[in-house]
């Protein structure tokens, strides 16, 4: 039997259970280790995004169940991360490699029964190969990771870079790590709450801010992330502090449209650039360099795993995660312990 969760309505988790789906061909049944309660769940449960009918969950951590026909390199057993995005594959964005640009996407978690569950199925391309210092709690953060990564690319974080985080959610904590990860000189990082303050000392942060005074000492930063959104000032509060023809990328959702001056904007050259989620630009993807930062720092990360709850604990485990005075980083949901 496979047992999921839905949300039937704002502010309410609950546990379904059906029949287990069959992989057709070129896809694999897995089951599921560990998966993460993300910042757009979170949306979703306070009424901020539509309710979709689907499972959610995009945060998935695995181990290989089924296997259907032609599908090749996989057994049951194998441990994996899943990328939780379908797309055509024949597209010229597929083609390059930028299947999240494909018009046909579609979201595990959003549009197709996600990572909640005991069970999912999905297509074997979406697999990737857990090392062996990452585990199923570890592997769930390979999605955040990958998110992280991605925005630090487009942003041209480079060796020597000075980077700047606003937030230190799970999205700002695992981008400072993966700032580093790409050579990354100087990273400051903003951080509200004490246990974020300690976080991200820990992953080792240059610079532990105030997010009233994000500016840092030393020379302005090359590059802003903005991991926060909803309603904060950061948009503004980036442009402000990066430095003249700097890079400001936003991670963050916002819930309207933020203000900032587009004068200091014009002044000084700022480039802006926007991140959704994660593609393969090259030989290595996204998610090949997060499964790299998370084997490499594997003792430091998995102190961003808060809270982990069983399936039938789900409501408890939102209410958690939508807490930051819980002291709640990353909420994990376990379905199969």
């Amino acid at each position: 039997m496979n047992r999921s969760l839905t949300m039937p309505e704002v502010g309410r988790v609950a546990v379904a259970e059906s029949e287990p789906a069959e992989p057709a061909a070129g896809e694999v049944r897995v089951r599921v280790e560990r998966c993460g309660i993300c910042g757009s769940d979170l949306h979703t449960f306070r009424g901020h995004s539509p309710l979709s009918p689907v499972c959610p969950g995009h945060e998935i951590s695995a181990t290989v169940d089924t296997v259907g026909d032609g599908v090749g390199g996989w057994s049951a057993g194998d441990p994996v991360v899943v990328e939780p995005l379908a797309r055509c594959g024949s597209c010229a964005w597929c083609q390059a490699g930028d299947y999240h640009m494909c018009s046909r996407i579609q979201v595990y978690g959003v549009h197709r029964d996600g990572g909640m569950a005991s069970h999912m199925v999905v297509p074997d391309y979406t697999l990737y190969r857990r090392p062996d210092r990452v585990d199923g709690e570890l592997g769930a953060l390979a999605e955040p990771v990958a998110v992280t990564v991605h925005a630090a690319r487009l942003a041209g974080v480079e060796a020597g870079s000075r980077v700047l985080v606003l937030g230190a959610g799970t999205i700002g904590l695992v981008a400072s790590a993966a700032a580093r990860h790409l050579g990354a000189e100087h990273v400051a990082i903003t951080a509200r709450h004490p246990h974020q303050k300690q976080l991200a000392e820990r992953l080792g942060c240059d610079e532990v801010l105030d997010p009233a005074k994000p500016r840092g000492g030393g020379a302005r930063p090359d590059v802003v992330i903005e991991t926060v959104g909803g309603t904060a000032p950061t948009f503004s509060d980036a442009v402000s502090v990066v430095r003249r023809a700097g890079t400001v990328v936003i991670v963050g959702l916002f819930e309207h449209a933020p203000a900032f001056d587009p004068m200091t904007m014009m002044v000084k050259e700022v480039r802006v650039v926007s991140s959704m989620v994660y593609n393969r630009s090259g030989d290595e993807s996204d998610f090949d360099t997060a499964l790299a930062v998370l084997d490499e720092r594997s003792d430091d990360l998995r102190a961003l795993v808060t809270h982990t709850f069983p399936l039938d604990d789900a409501q408890r485990a939102f209410e958690t995660a939508d807490d930051k005075k819980s002291g709640a980083v990353k909420v994990l949901l376990a379905a199969n312990d």
